[in-house]
């Protein structure tokens, strides 16, 4: 059988509001809501109804909500069955509130299964948890249902997921327990989730996760009942789902193991050819143990797949306390998780509350206007008498406090729907990269200059560079995002403008230059970088192209680091980027090899910069006459000159952190923490001031950057394609896994 949310149509949203418009999930929720008092007499085998009584329900001590409460923000998504809306309340105790509202039209719903709108109806009512979302109010008008949930604006786990292929294993860990704690709060409850998959968890503005969807959820269940529907997506059904023998609450602790399993190595453990095959594979096929996964790692994956579910870790008499207490959550504080405490790995980027980075900009570019829907029909009007309901406040449905606070500019960010050129007049280039083009602009309001970043979407997926911006902008020497623009094709990114120019233009064009200013300079871009490598952050093209002045002065307080378009968020202290970026002569010699590298190569690419500002030329290309073979076997050798020539006027000690900053051993590279307690850096006032014996051609710096870049222009960069061409897309069909109810 078909499901609802099947229908619905919502293959056009995109990557980033599948947790919001998966329609099957919108369509069992209006299910679970609009039934709130309904008896059913059922048969044996769960699937017949012999009577169906509906009643209104509204909670004690609260009032209905209706659709003049709600002021429309922006459109989320849009499906054939009605749409979604970024909305915020206006009057009442939650007034300034955000929510999601799902607005469904009553004549185009179709209602199957009144005994699974039952079992929602239950489940829903009684759950309230942390990491579970949450239902705010239900109302209805005469051609409309409406929902208002959580507004989750961090994605769901499938998005995530799908851009980075896998999780550090100490990712996983911190998702695996809250989930383990909102499966707990379930089977409490006596209810088996049936549905666990990326797509149904979802990330909320902390980075915690949110539980969502219970179309297939079967409750009044405990290890002694068993439910016998086949329902669920194939690739994790357990066992004894597929062959339907009958399944319990351990069920749920099976579909666990395969989350856990695809999130650590972005493979599934058990996916045929066909579906038929995928079924036989979890029935009968020997579970494939990737090696480089931790042992505690290991204990528990084969722990959860037995195909015995008696014998599952969790289906035991102590429940989830048997997955508590496993040794991969040794370092797990279980009372601070549960208190949200402990910090995500994750934390989607936003610069205000109703930011909508992670949603396709195809809906929120549109103008939010809530259309009246066709008239139902009198028996539709009738199958949704009782829909109403009013969520019992508490703390946490209380407003922000500082929701009318004044705002910087940074977080006002993603507020207009106008095009970039309703706002700003472009005028002449700045420079031109290979995903994007880089303008200077004025904006229409205060006529002041800008400079406008134009990125590709078709080349380049934006995401990562904007949420950098976005959370690290505000510091002193990391360049200023203004705003941000959308129009499908191409992302408008406005900066404060570089007045200053290029840092390396500048130095090689000052005529006198001592060891003590170089050692100011670098010191401001190492402590810049300590910072952002302290957040998790690796900058990975640290060029000096993208190392400015913000004015004329020449002072090391203007200096920015720009251009985060391959920068990387880590999420792990010993996390290796497997992503190579490649930037010219301040690449470093791991990544030209194509082996993973962590936070050492932005030292690696400031050792070359130093290097450069030292002596006036580059430690690995002479000129434009360098052939492409000559450049690239020097970066991988890691070979370069301390001695002779202008490094005579050098001192041992600059000589000292060159030499270490470059270090071909990216683990015996120092750290940027190290660097600026370097005694070059750490002395800087006791330096010489003499002027440095410099190579005075700064036409031959330029000509052996253009000979390095020409050189790895050879190998050509990999372009990131969109979510859904990533193999956890490709693997499923460019689409999300959709589930069975049978």
């Amino acid at each position: 059988l078909m499901w609802l949310g099947v229908v619905f149509g919502w293959e056009s949203m995109g990557n980033y509001c599948v947790f919001l418009f998966s329609l099957h999930t919108a369509v069992y929720l209006v299910r679970a809501w609009f039934c709130f008092d309904c008896v059913a007499h059922l048969s044996q085998d769960e699937g017949s109804v012999n009577e169906i009584n509906i009643t209104n329900h509204v909670k004690e001590g609260s009032e209905r909500a209706d659709p003049r409460q709600f002021e429309l923000r922006k459109v989320l998504g849009q499906g054939s069955f009605g749409k979604v809306f970024l909305v915020k309340k206006i009057t009442g105790p939650d007034a300034g509130q955000l929510y999601a509202m799902k607005v469904l039209k009553k004549a185009t719903l179709k209602v199957r299964d009144r005994v699974r709108t039952k079992m929602e109806r239950d489940i829903l009512v009684e759950v309230n948890h942390p990491f579970i979302v949450r239902l705010h109010y239900a109302f209805q008008t005469e051609g409309k249902l409406y929902l208002i949930l959580d507004f989750l604006r961090g994605g769901d786990l499938f998005t995530r997921l799908s851009k980075e292929v896998m999780f550090t294993e100490e990712d996983v860990k911190f998702y695996l327990a809250e989930l383990a704690l909102a499966l707990d709060h379930l089977h409490g409850l006596g209810i088996i989730y049936r549905d666990l998959k990326p797509e149904n968890i979802l990330l909320d503005e902390e980075g915690h996760i949110k539980l969502t969807d219970f179309g297939l959820s079967k409750e009044s269940i405990d290890h002694e009942n068993k439910a016998y529907s086949f329902c669920g997506t194939v690739e994790y059904m357990a066992p004894e789902v597929v062959n339907r023998r009958g399944h319990t609450l351990s069920a749920d602790w099976w579909s666990y193991g395969v989350l856990m399993f695809e999130m650590l190595t972005g493979t599934l453990p058990f996916q045929g050819k066909d579906r038929k095959e995928t079924m036989t594979m979890i029935l009968k096929a020997k579970l494939g143990m990737p090696q480089f996964l931790s042992q505690d790692a290991q204990s528990l994956l084969r722990n959860l797949f037995k195909r015995n579910p008696g014998n599952r870790l969790g289906a035991g008499p102590d429940g989830v306390e048997e997955i508590k207490r496993h040794s991969l959550f040794s370092t797990i504080d279980w009372n601070k998780l549960f208190r949200r405490e402990l910090h995500p790995p994750f934390k989607p980027a936003s610069g205000r509350p109703d930011d909508t980075i992670y949603f396709d900009s195809e809906f929120t570019a549109k103008t939010p206007r809530d259309s009246p829907g066709c008239p139902p029909s009198a028996n539709t009007n009738q199958l949704f008498r009782g829909f109403s309901f009013v969520a019992i406040s508490d703390e946490e449905s209380q407003p922000p406090q500082n929701i009318n606070i004044n705002m910087s500019s940074v977080q006002q960010l993603h507020r207009n729907t106008a095009q970039f050129s309703d706002a700003y007049d472009v005028k002449e280039d700045i420079g031109v990269g290979s995903y994007s083009i880089c303008k200077r602009c004025v904006q229409k309001s205060n006529s002041m200059d800008y400079a406008v970043k134009i990125i590709s979407k078709a080349k380049r997926d934006p995401t990562e560079e904007v949420e950098i911006l976005l959370r690290y902008g505000q510091h002193p020497n990391i360049i200023t995002l203004k705003d941000v623009f959308d129009d499908g094709r191409s992302v408008y990114l406005v900066t404060e403008l570089m007045k200053g120019g290029e840092l390396l233009d500048k130095i090689l064009r000052q005529k006198f230059f001592s060891e003590r200013e170089a050692s100011a300079v670098l010191h401001t871009i190492t402590k810049t970088v300590e910072y952002l490598h302290a957040q998790g952050v690796v900058h990975r093209d640290l060029k000096p192209s993208n190392i400015l002045y913000v004015d004329e002065s020449g002072n090391p307080e203007s200096i920015r680091i720009c251009d985060f378009g391959f920068a990387k968020q880590l999420r792990a202290e010993n996390g290796l980027l497997m992503t190579p970026c490649y930037t010219a002569n301040f690449v470093a010699p791991e990544v030209l090899k194509k082996q993973g590298y962590d936070a050492a190569c932005d030292i690696w690419s400031l050792g070359v910069l130093l290097y450069t500002m030292l002596t006036g030329f580059t430690p690995f290309a002479n000129g434009p006459e360098d052939t492409p073979e000559e450049i690239l076997a020097r970066i991988g050798s890691g070979k370069f000159s301390l001695t002779g020539g202008y490094w005579n006027s050098v001192s041992a000690e600059a000589k000292d952190l060159v030499s270490k900053m470059l270090h071909v051993d990216p683990h015996q590279r120092l750290t940027a923490a190290q660097v600026l307690r370097h005694p070059w850096i750490l002395h800087k006032d006791q330096l010489p001031m003499y002027q440095l014996n410099r190579q005075d051609a700064p036409h031959l710096v330029k000509g052996a950057m253009a000979a390095t870049y020409s050189a790895l222009n050879m190998h050509v960069p990999p372009v990131l394609d969109p979510v859904g061409r990533s193999s956890l897309a490709q693997r499923r069909g460019v689409k999300k896994l959709t589930s069975t109810a049978l």
